[in-house]
């Protein structure tokens, strides 16, 4: 049987480990010969060198080889060389001396174009001690008779400012930049010059009023003009740059904005989009304080951007789009003719085709609402489900910004006839919405909401909507008290706690209206929710309770008192963080849709947020205390995206501040109440034998039967716990949250956090073990685990600690579900008393 053959080695992957030495051999035999057909033979091995070190492999044992082949006039070879010289000069600063002779005698080269290189590769090695060999170089590159030369050289002064800014100043090699800049007539050099001299002088405004005239000097009246006649000559980045320079400049009268806008017309009809919305920012900023002309610019602007729409990429569609949006949310009117523009293209992605439904609702007005709508309809029936769902929050969106909302409740009601799940899941918490707008059409609404089955409706927002009607027309839903009743018989099947949430309250206004029909359905409501693990379903089907107890009447009005039409919902942007956004034109600030410093300012950005997964953290002994990686969000921020019903399901799931468990109840169970109980439950200062007697009528009317349990016996934690990492990275996969809150840490504690060990000492001193910690001052974070005594169940911590707020955000897991609020407490205790002497 033949040998099977050998595949060639590919360049990319050494053949085994004496490969760089053999690299190294054969370059220092090609070093000193300069034969015919040499350079083929470099190309070969120089490739091979770059390709080693381009997937990591450490190839700086050849350095002094391959500055020694670098004696040759193939460009090829020189632009190889220079990229792995810049590659290991910064982290290698004695190799980099090596390279000092070549480097300076190639920036004297006939060549411009290995001239040019060179000075570019001697500018980024980025080594400090050796600044001083970079000075005479770029002075001779800055005069330099070639534009590329002078090109590279105007940014090398940036590079060297970066490494030694004593070096740069001293040299005086700024007003070489503003002579170049003023002078040269090369336009690339220009841009460069201008963009150099803009950075250094912006951080050295703040050091000297010489520095800070200089800043404002380049925003000129003769630099801006001179500037401006020569735009047509610049590359689009330059364009760009130079128009950003003018935006920062005040015009000192009306003339002055004409002209500039005169000689920048055909900007406006530039290819690249770039330049066109760079073009666009400095016409909208130039007329702000001109209103006439102001609406002028945008009936002036919109045809370019509507150009740039269709004929670019989907990526600069969905750019232009994100700006084109802003400028409809301040001027709908401009564009409410062009509505066509936004429909939906079958090839389009789906993060095009949503911006494209937000514009549909934000130019719909009465005039254009009616097609609007007709052509969102036809997206409700889309294949793409995420598209279906858009659309009919679409169509729900321009109903609650309409007067006239006749024909558009008629299309939402139709949605519910189509029988998909997805559409009628979207459709029941767009009705709850308006509904709460507009109850005048709760009649029709309700008629066709009646004929859904609970059992059809899955999704928990959808579910909780429905709920929310039956509780809310409890009195023109004949079978509602029915139905809540099933869905309270049924409460376990309820995973969400939204739901749970809903249908208690929901239950409680239907009782409010039909108490007969009610009683049962409120009965099982309360004594499921008060044996609820959930902290805030269990809080309130206490507070129910504890209301019954107190006054029914009360109870009404707490419940269900007369409402107000909502006209404004929660989740509108402010008019304030629009205007910012508008300042900031031509800007990720547009894209992300909200101002710069939310997403750039260290000061605005909340607290850590931290995955699920524990991927990102090393798991070690209980001792270990390794760093882990973190991402930073903006909790206040991401509240401005969040809808409605989203935050309330965020704070139903989240904000379990309750550190106290209280007594389970039965419903199947009867019994009477002990005084400790009726102590507990009273909400009024009565002798204690009315209080037992409304207690038990309570309990008597609802079918709740309170079981007088025992006092549970102190929770025990075994102090020789142990538990392997993956052990806890599976356990935290696949455990629910039991209790998630936030608790205070004592100034000493913090004060003591400055070691991360004391906390972890201290908490093992309670039998509670730290398997993996992480993060950076101000926010650390500790992931703890503890056992309980007898049967050996665990207890899973995520511990975030916030020193500046003197806040920890607890998310416990458990084994055991029922001893969790217990373990809860313990943790609390033991936190409460760290740093304490």
């Amino acid at each position: 049987m033949p040998p099977p053959p050998q595949r060639s080695a590919s360049p990319s992957q050494p053949s085994g480990k004496g490969e760089v030495s053999d690299l190294k051999l054969q370059l220092r035999q090609l070093a000193g010969i300069r034969a015919p057909g040499t350079d083929d033979g470099k190309r070969d091995l120089f490739k091979k060198v770059i390709s080693y070190m381009t997937i990591g492999i450490d190839v700086s044992s050849v350095f002094s080889e391959m500055v020694m082949c670098s004696a040759t006039s193939d460009i090829v070879l020189k632009k190889m060389c220079y990229l792995y010289v810049g590659n290991y000069a910064k982290h290698n600063p004695d190799l980099a001396l090596l390279t000092i002779n070549f480097l300076q005698r190639d920036c004297k080269d006939e060549d411009p174009m290995i001239r040019g290189l060179a000075l570019r590769s001697l500018c980024s090695l980025r080594v400090a001690n050796l600044v001083e060999y970079l000075v005479g170089p770029l002075g001779s590159g800055l005069k330099d008779s070639n534009s590329y030369v002078r090109m590279v050289a105007s940014v090398g002064v940036l590079k060297l400012y970066h490494i030694s800014v004593s070096t740069c100043l001293d040299a005086d090699f700024p007003a070489t930049l503003k002579h170049l800049m003023l002078n040269d007539p090369d336009a690339q050099v220009v841009a460069n010059c201008l963009s150099a001299l803009q950075e250094i002088w912006s951080l050295e405004a703040s050091k000297s009023e010489e520095a800070a005239r200089e800043r404002e000097d380049l925003l000129s009246k003769q630099i801006i003009y001179y500037l401006l006649n020569r735009i047509r000559e610049f590359n689009e980045w330059a364009q760009c740059t130079v128009l950003e320079v003018v935006s920062k400049y005040v015009p000192a009268e009306s003339n002055e904005i004409f002209d500039m806008m005169d000689l920048l017309e055909d900007r406006l009809q530039h290819a690249n989009g770039a330049v066109v919305l760079a073009t666009i920012k400095l016409f909208l900023q130039l007329t702000l304080s001109m209103t006439d002309v102001h609406q002028q610019v945008y009936e002036r602007i919109k045809a370019p951007l509507l150009t740039l729409v269709s004929s670019g990429s989907p990526e600069q569609s969905y750019a232009v789009l994100s700006h084109l949006h802003l400028l409809v949310t301040r001027a709908p009117f401009i564009f409410s003719s062009d509505y066509k523009h936004f429909y939906c293209q079958y090839n389009e992605p789906f993060y095009v085709k949503k911006l494209k439904l937000d514009m549909l609702t934000a130019v719909a007005n009465e005039s254009n609402t009616y097609e609007i709508v007709s052509e969102l309809c036809e997206y409700a029936a889309n294949v793409d489900i995420s598209i279906a769902r858009e659309s009919i929050r679409a169509v729900g969106k321009i109903a609650l910004q309409q007067y006239d909302v006749n024909a558009i409740v008629d299309r939402l009601l139709q949605f519910l006839e189509m029988e998909k799940d997805h559409v009628t899941a979207e459709t029941l918490v767009l009705v709850k919405d308006l509904l709460r707008k507009y109850p005048q059409w709760s009649h029709d609404c309700i008629a066709v909401v009646g004929n859904i089955s609970s059992n059809n409706v899955q999704e928990p927002k959808a579910k909780a909507a429905l709920i929310w009607m039956l509780g809310e027309y409890a009195q023109d839903m004949q079978d509602a008290p029915y139905i809540l009743e099933d869905l309270a018989e049924n409460w376990d099947e309820e995973y969400s706690a939204e739901v749970r949430l809903h249908l208690l309250t929901a239950v409680m206004k239907c009782f409010m209206r039909r108490p007969p029909e009610t009683q049962k359905a409120l009965g099982a409501a309360l004594a499921a929710g008060l044996a609820d693990f959930h902290q805030d379903v269990h809080d309130r089907a206490l507070f129910y309770y504890r209301l019954l107890q107190h006054n029914v009447t009360v109870s009404e009005q707490v419940v269900n008192p007369p409402k107000q039409a909502v006209s404004v919902f929660a989740d509108t942007q402010s008019n304030e963080i629009k205007d910012r956004i508008f300042d900031e034109f031509n800007s990720l600030s547009v894209i992300y849709q909200k101002p710069s410093y939310m997403f750039t300012d260290k000061e605005h950005r909340g607290p850590f947020a931290f995955s699920e997964e524990l991927g990102n953290l090393s798991i070690g002994t209980e001792s270990a205390n390794a760093v882990a990686s973190v991402q930073l969000v903006e909790a206040n921020d991401k509240d401005l995206l969040l809808s409605t019903s989203e935050k309330e399901e965020i704070k139903s799931t989240n904000n379990n501040g309750s550190a106290y468990s209280d007594r389970a109840y039965d419903g199947s169970i009867s019994g009477t109440t002990s005084q400790s109980q009726l102590d507990l439950v009273s909400l009024d200062h009565t002798s204690q034998q009315n209080v037992q007697t409304d207690s038990m009528a309570i309990d008597d009317l609802l079918g709740l039967g309170m079981s007088i349990t025992p006092t549970p016996a102190p929770l025990k934690l075994n102090a020789k716990a142990s538990l392997d990492p993956s052990s806890f990275q599976q356990k935290w996969r696949q455990l629910p949250i039991a209790v998630s809150q936030e608790i205070s840490v004592g100034r000493q504690g913090a004060a003591a956090l400055t070691t991360p060990q004391n906390l972890i000492r201290h908490m093992q001193t309670h039998s509670i073990h730290c398997i993996a910690s992480g993060g950076q001052p101000p926010n650390l974070k500790f992931f703890f685990f503890a056992q309980k005594a007898e049967d050996s169940s665990n207890y899973l911590v995520e511990c975030i600690i916030n020193l500046s707020t003197c806040k920890a955000q607890l998310k416990v897991k458990a084994d055991d579900q029922s001893t969790s609020n217990a373990f809860s407490s313990i943790f609390q205790s033991a936190m409460s008393k760290f740093g304490l002497p």
